[in-house]
């Protein structure tokens, strides 16, 4: 300890020294940033606590929640009110999580007002008036003479404000109310009473004060040497309110903080929040509620926010805290979650004068890009606060309160749930969920929800509620915003164009184009469609080539980048359907201070489409504007000179680049124009990042903007690198010049080489949404700079430089490689032979095999030689086989060629267990009946069946008919049932003849994405699996409508165990950093199996870029999954399964040993059906009948069960080869034995030999005293499930169809009623159910999430009072109705009855909602009926089927995506058209006698089931109310109907 602590003295000293030194010059203060950073690094590693370990990092924690709040309008304080808020979060339970010890909750807390009374009454000192002094509730170290020394800084920071210590409180606890991971970490909690000191303050003045003393103390003790300065921190310093949170679990809070049960302390608010962490070490300080806000959800753009926040820093002034603002910075704390940091945001924009609203309107604005009918001062407000900060972007419901105001706000995707209830007596209530505390039915006056985007707010002085339009017009009209952005903002499409030549290469055109790296299939495959058709193309199969870092090609280094994506803990976001929260606009130009908020603010210029063609740079590079003044640095450098030149270029790039702005410039154009012999280009994300970085540490990175004129970029993944390392617009110069050439060469036909580059960039515009949305990200505004990215095959000290703060965990190639990898390119164009010179471009072949391209493990030999062992049954053929996929140590193709097996301990191969025991942890991978041929998907399901393995179904559904054994005793059903986004064909019946039910949370093809089934493979017989309309093409949703959180996977796993008892639940994640945190979350959501794919798993159509740069391979997911449920005791819970592009038993032994006991293969099974890897599956063009509906193709199917069988059978063989060699009897006993593989050390290459890959072996030290395998099974709660009750009333209806009617009272705790009953109903009778209503049950409450979930035919349920989210989620043929209790007074169709995502995925059945619905209602129905009388935003969306009938307003974005059936909504105002309604896929029509007829029959059902008032009001005056129905009729949906009609008569003929 000693020694750590005089090195960090002795560089202290140095960097003092260093500093003064460079003060004055630019090039010494470059080295000196360099140095400064580098004892940062230092620093931080001798005070790190420990917990970044093996493939482990802290950093990609999670959380989500229950939140809520509770206020008396009237102001009136009670302790009760404490109580009530308490209970709310003891109602909220099933949303929180618990770590292993079952005692220690993820975090709970209450903020509430200061009170006064209590605080008079038990402390010994003197306290001044209420407001006139301040309280804060700290956490310090446990220590007493650290707890001395932070008291002492703190009172001397105090005292520097000119305020007043009145005194110190010991908070009173009864620890035995902690479980011991929170009895661990227990810190100790202090009371401190500050007072104005007879100074004469305003309250804005005081709070200024108050948060300059709490920072500069925070970095003060942060920056000591004391080794628990971690654990300084106050939950609250405020003059109105204080928080009291923990460790803990709800019930406990009152239990643990005794004050909380004084019936002195008194308030009129309490806001309450509970966390479900994903987060392995949950600590203290990361409960919430925080000082002004809690938050549920997830920031995905927290790297850049957090970086933009800090170049924003070098900028601010302010007169309120003078000198001191510096000592305030970082004003974000290191190290804390992305809610408390967003909090910290929001208390320092509170310090520049702007009110609570203003600021939460500025950190998270609504979907203003595309509104057509927000008002034009709400959008100027939101583009002049564009110009000033990002978005901080994700799924996130925030109550918020200042002790004045109290409110909540969502984010413009509304994928949170919001519920708020407004009573007599003068409370306002909001919550997650709907009935969390008892409110009786007439004492209510409103039941509301937050809306996407809206805000609303309680005002206790005033005591009324101020919804959200009056709220956020006050704000908006407060300063003359449009006049500002008129008078500033300029807009590049009408700049006016210079007419200036396009600038003249002195290389030629093709030697360019092989100095760039082009080939043959970058032109072909991904740029050519993209002219042409303006989209990305589309490929099938999963990619088999090496990782950049093993390649023998050169690479480009954007392919050493990995993109990230949203699981589970947030959702990915649907930019296809829900486009209008999409924008991909930016705006360049320097920052300005954010403390003046005035008009210079809105200086920039402003960029549509930030993909700009040579004429709009060009205008850029000269306008003649007073506010823009441009400088172009090249990013070239001496190819003779080696690394070295290309380091010392890069430093001349910032010198340059720094020179530049401190002489005015605030647009700094990186160029690589000007190639020559012996100018090779920098790679342009090289020096885009390290300018980026460097400027921001040398405190000018806000006073410009960078954009990047290059010829490297062609594909979107490139495109979005460059945005996520800094850049605010990208001119591909080049492929400009390549689209010209191949429109003249006839390659891309039907338009002009302009009109193809308008394609090309709007096609990379939507690449770019595309990968924006599955990190869950909705504008490139906030995208960029946000690097959200992992690095694979780049070394540490080179990403540490180039990249900061991008996890690069195996080590590999240095700044020499990537030199070396420009040379081989600069070669290859300046070849010395001047034949070379004449030869075509290289090939490629990365996408698809070819002869001279890059390798494929799936090659024409390695085929043949798999097909030919598995239909000869051929064991010399599979060993050739498995000596080529293997030998990949010389190959250098996969992570795991590179491993060797050591400590050998040889037994007899008769002591393995035999073959037929491995293979039943065998599975065959989710391949949907509808992507592949019925005879493709049986063919699996019976060789599975018959050696005790699992085909799965994948996510197309199931022909029931297939539930039956056949006649000889084989079995097509499959034991895995996929229940993935689109829900295609899960109904009870389909979950009831599960024996695994497998969540798609992502796929390894394309993670983030939903699945896509091209419109021709959609033939009669599909579409009547899925529930949908025949030759309609269908995408799946990205993953976002009930699994977007943590908890809501959680509340999917409780349906789905609900649904089926005996099934065991499986959730399929993706490899990717982080994997391992959100696996732990997963294992705490009760999951019974944790399946980690592999990014190269296959898939019948993805994008491009998808296939290539999403996802990593399984060795470092599944390691790191493994490592992260040991650190966290959770691994005995659950089975850990891989799959990835698995192909022999080596690769199964090496998944085992890191962990996994259960294995999938997908792409090898099919290949030893026949596949030949034609990569056409997305064509319906198969030739050997597996990937094609087409009759005629599918009868060359030629594969047969045996085919599979032996295959699995060799790979189970070549297993029991290797256990005998390293001594294992069980595949069970080999799990997690990461001791038996060694890394190759005879690796000779120049890029791999740099790979480390020692964390992916680590074993964390706890594997020594808990299971690193699966010993336990899940408790899942079903014993309390109201169902059993509702079984024992009904055995006469279930066993002798009897009608029954019984009545049971309902709680918000009740979730997923119906489903247990259902399953049982389903065991007896299958999909057929019971005669209609033979079980009605009367309800009397608030029901739960999921409420009559896969209800069969038969059921009949009816709530007298409301539901959360989730009704009738699977609907099987049952009847739901939800009503007002008849004593309520308010208006139904003015009130939120029901929550979110409604009837998703409906099957069949009926739904009556005597009021409104939330957003995204009927979401795929694909066949229920259902009347409902107002929705939210996104209603019917990728609806299939069904009638849906709503007599009220719709939200925006009504019936997107939406391929059948047919809504008809009532609108007598005249208010429902294009604004609202998503055109792209219906059209209204005039109701025909028929529609008519229906709806009339419909209201009259909806009238006698609810009683609905509206209902009646519509009914009574017929003849006139009938004319106000909108037909919604999807065109895709009417021709499909004419088509089958036609079909059908020409059948009618030929029987004839």
């Amino acid at each position: 300890m000693a020694i750590r602590m005089n090195f960090i003295s002795i560089i202290s000293i140095y960097r003092t020294f260093f500093y003064h030194y460079c003060k004055n010059k630019p090039k010494k203060r470059i080295q000196f940033v360099i140095c400064y950073e580098i004892f940062n690094f230092v620093k931080k590693i001798a005070s790190m606590k420990v917990k970044e370990q093996g493939l482990y990092l802290p950093e990609f924690e999670h959380d989500n929640c229950g939140a809520g709040f509770i206020c008396n309008l009237n102001g009136i304080k009670s302790n009760d009110i404490i109580h009530k808020a308490l209970d709310i979060l003891i109602k909220l339970e099933h949303r929180g999580a618990v770590s292993a010890d079952g005692r220690t909750g993820d975090g709970a807390g209450i903020l509430f007002d200061i009170p006064d009374a209590f605080f008079k009454k038990v402390c010994n000192f003197e306290l001044p008036e209420v407001r006139e002094y301040a309280v804060g509730m700290l956490f310090l170290p446990k220590s007493p003479n650290q707890v001395d020394f932070c008291v002492k800084t703190f009172e001397n920071c105090i005292k520097d404000q000119n305020l007043k210590i009145l005194g110190w409180r010991d908070v009173p606890v009864d620890v035995t109310n902690l479980g011991q991971v929170a009895a661990e970490k227990e810190p100790t909690i202090k009371q401190v009473f500050i007072g104005k000191n007879g100074l004469s303050l305003t309250e804005q003045e005081f709070n200024a004060k108050l948060f300059a003393a709490r920072k500069i103390s925070e970095h003060a003790i942060r920056n000591s040497k004391t080794s628990e300065s971690h654990k300084y921190y106050f939950t609250s310093l405020s003059t109105t309110t204080i928080i009291y949170k923990g460790l803990l679990m709800p019930e406990d809070i009152s239990r643990y903080y005794t004050d909380l049960t004084d019936t002195d302390l008194v308030t009129r608010l309490a806001l309450v929040h509970q966390r479900f962490s994903t987060n392995t070490f949950p600590s203290w300080d990361l409960a919430q509620p925080f000082r002004y806000m809690c938050h549920n959800g997830e920031i995905n753009t927290l790297r850049g926010n957090v970086s933009r926040m800090r170049s924003r820093e070098e900028l601010m002034e302010s007169p309120v805290f003078g000198e001191d603002i510096k000592k305030l910075f970082p004003i974000i704390l290191e190290g804390k979650s992305d809610s408390a940091s967003m909090d910290m945001v929001v208390e320092l924009l509170l310090m520049t004068g702007r009110s609570l609203p203003e600021a939460m309107m500025m950190v998270v604005p609504e979907a203003w890009e595309k509104h057509q009918t927000m008002s034009e001062e709400k959008k100027s407000f939101y583009e002049y606060n564009s110009c000033i900060m990002e978005p901080w972007d994700g799924p996130a419901s925030i109550p918020f309160t200042d002790g004045n105001v109290i409110g909540a706000l969502l984010d413009r995707n509304g994928l949170r749930p919001s519920r708020y209830t407004l009573t007599k007596s003068g409370f306002v209530i909001m919550s997650s969920e709907i009935g969390v505390l008892d409110i009786d039915p007439e004492d209510v006056i409103q039941h509301g929800r937050l809306e996407p985007g809206k805000m609303f707010l309680v005002d206790m002085n005033e005591g009324r509620i101020i919804e959200d339009e009056e709220v956020k017009n006050a704000v908006v009209t407060k300063r003359p915003y449009q006049k500002w952005l008129d008078g500033n903002l300029v807009q590049l499409a009408q700049i006016p164009y210079t007419n200036n030549p396009i600038p003249t290469e002195t290389i030629d055109f093709h030697t360019r184009q092989r100095l760039f790296g082009y080939t043959i299939e970058d032109l072909k495959t991904i740029i050519n469609p993209m002219g042409a058709k303006g989209a990305e193309a589309i490929s099938s199969m999963g990619n088999d080539t090496p990782l950049a870092v093993l390649s023998e090609q050169p690479q480009l280094l954007y392919n050493y980048f990995k993109q990230l994506f949203a699981q589970v803990t947030n959702p990915p976001l649907d930019g296809i359907r829900e486009e209008i929260i999409t924008d991909i606009s930016l705006a360049v130009g320097g920052d300005f201070n954010i403390f003046d908020i005035d008009e210079k603010h809105s200086k920039k210029i402003k960029i549509q489409n930030p993909v700009i063609s040579n004429e709009d740079l060009d205008k850029i590079r000269n306008i003649d504007h007073a506010d823009f003044k441009s400088v172009t640095i090249s990013t070239l450098y001496k190819i003779e000179k080696g690394v070295n030149g290309l380091e010392r270029s890069l430093e001349k790039c910032i010198q340059a680049t720094y020179k530049a702005v401190s002489e005015g410039c605030n647009i700094v154009i990186l160029s690589d124009r000007g190639v020559t012999e012996q100018l090779a280009p920098i790679p342009m994300l090289l020096a885009c990042s390290y300018i980026h970085h460097t400027l921001n540490k040398l405190g000018v990175r806000s006073k410009f903007g960078i954009i990047i004129e290059s010829a490297e970029p062609r594909e979107p993944h490139h495109f979005a690198l460059l945005f996520g390392y800094g850049a605010s617009a990208i001119n591909p110069y080049m492929v400009n010049e390549i689209i010209h050439d191949q429109v003249n060469e006839g390659h891309i036909t039907g338009v002009k080489a302009d009109y193809a580059i308008t394609n090309y960039n709007k096609a990379i515009g939507k690449g770019i949404v595309k990968i924006m949305n599955k990190i869950g990200i909705s504008t490139l505004h906030s995208y960029k700079a946000a690097q959200i990215f992992e690095i694979l095959g780049l070394n540490k000290s080179f990403s540490t430089k180039y990249f900061p703060f991008t996890p690069s965990r195996i080590e590999g190639i240095g700044l020499m490689e990537v030199e070396k990898e420009i040379k081989k390119r600069h070669q290859k164009a300046f070849p010395n032979s001047k034949i070379a010179n004449l030869l075509p471009l290289e090939i490629g072949g990365i996408y698809r095999w070819r002869r001279s391209g890059e390798k494929h493990m799936f090659n024409p030999t390695t085929i043949a030689k798999l097909q030919q062992a598995v239909r000869l049954n051929s064991p010399e053929a599979y060993q050739q086989y498995s000596d080529m996929v293997n030998n990949q140590s010389k190959n250098l193709m996969t992570i795991r060629g590179l491993f060797e097996f050591n400590n050998l301990d040889p037994i007899s191969i008769d002591e393995v267990e035999p073959w037929t025991e491995i293979v039943k942890k065998f599975k065959t991978g989710a391949m949907s009946y509808g992507s592949i041929s019925s005879e493709a998907h049986e063919n699996l399901a019976i060789a599975m069946n018959r050696i005790g393995g699992k085909s799965n179904s994948g996510e197309g559904g199931e022909n029931p008919k297939r539930f039956q054994k056949e006649l000889n005793g084989d079995s097509k059903n499959s034991a895995i049932k996929q229940v993935a986004s689109g829900r295609f064909g899960v109904s009870i019946n389909y979950l009831t003849n599960a024996k695994e039910i497998q969540i798609k949370m992502a796929q390894g093809a394309k993670p983030g994405e939903g699945g896509q089934l091209p419109g021709e493979k959609v033939v009669p017989w599909i579409a009547e699996t899925r529930n949908s309309t025949p030759y309609v093409g269908l995408i799946s949703p990205p993953p976002h409508h009930d699994i977007y959180s943590i908890e809501d996977l959680s509340q999917l796993i409780f349906d789905l165990k609900n649904a089926n008892r005996e099934a065991r639940v499986n959730v399929k994640l993706v490899s990717e950093v982080g994997v391992g945190t959100i696996a732990a979350g997963v294992a705490k959501a009760k999951a019974d199996v944790i399946l980690i794919s592999g990014y190269d798993g296959g898939t019948g159509a993805a994008p491009l870029t998808s296939l290539q740069h999403t996802g990593i391979p399984w060795e470092l997911g599944l390691a790191e999954a493994q490592q992260t449920l040991i650190l966290n005791d959770l691994r005995s819970r659950v089975v850990l399964e891989c799959d990835g592009q698995l192909k022999t038993g080596r690769d199964v032994a090496i998944a085992a040993l890191l962990g996994a006991e259960e294995f999938g293969f997908a792409t090898a099974p099919l290949v030893a059906s026949g596949c030949i890897m034609m990569r056409a599956c997305h064509l319906n063009t198969c030739p050997v009948g597996i990937a094609t509906q087409d009759p005629e193709l599918r009868k060359n199917f030629k594969g047969t069960p045996e085919h599979v069988i032996n295959f699995m059978y060799f790979i189970a063989e070549e297993l029991r080869q290797i256990m005998a060699q390293l001594g294992f009897r069980t595949l069970k006993e080999m799990v997690g034995q990461s001791q038996k593989l060694n890394v190759n050390k005879a690796i000779d290459h120049y890029k791999a030999n740099g790979l480390d890959l020692s964390t992916i072996l680590y074993k964390p030290e706890k594997a020594n005293v808990v299971p690193n395998h699966n010993t336990t099974t899940q408790d899942h709660a079903l014993e309390n499930v109201l169902d059993f009750d509702i079984i024992k009333a009904a055995i006469p209806s279930i066993y002798r169809k009897e009608k029954t009617r019984v009545t049971f009272n309902i709680k918000n705790t009740d979730r997923s009623v119906g489903a247990i009953l259902s399953n049982e109903i389903s065991k007896i009778y299958g999909a057929q159910g019971l005669p209609d209503d033979t079980i009605l049950v009367d309800f009397t409450g608030s029901a739960g999430q999921s409420f009559g979930a896969f209800a069969t035919n038969g059921l009949s349920f009816k709530i007298h009072g409301n539901c959360n989210d989730y009704l009738g989620k699977g609907l099987s043929g049952g009847k739901l109705i939800i009503k007002v209790p008849p004593t309520a007074t308010f208006k139904p169709e003015e009130n939120i009855i029901i929550g979110n995502v409604a009837l998703y995925g409906a099957i069949t059945g009926e739904a009556y909602i005597n009021g409104m619905a939330g957003e995204r209602f009927a979401v795929r129905n694909s066949g229920a009926t259902a009347v409902v009388e107002g929705i939210g935003d996104h209603g019917c969306e990728y609806m299939t089927g069904g009638n849906v009938v709503i007599l009220g307003k719709t939200g925006r974005n009504f019936a997107a995506g939406m391929s059948g059936g047919i809504a008809y909504v009532y609108d007598p105002e005249k208010k429902f058209d294009s604004t609202v309604c998503n055109m792209e896929m219906v059209a209204f029509e005039q109701n025909e006698e028929e529609d008519i007829t229906k709806l009339r029959r419909l209201i009259k059902n909806h009238s006698m089931y609810t009683n609905s008032p509206l209902a009646k009001r519509i009914l009574a005056d017929w003849e006139n109310q009938q004319k106000h129905f909108i037909k919604v009729m999807p065109t895709d949906y009417k021709k499909a109907l004419q088509r089958l009609a036609e079909e059908n008569k020409v059948e009618e003929l030929i029987a004839q």
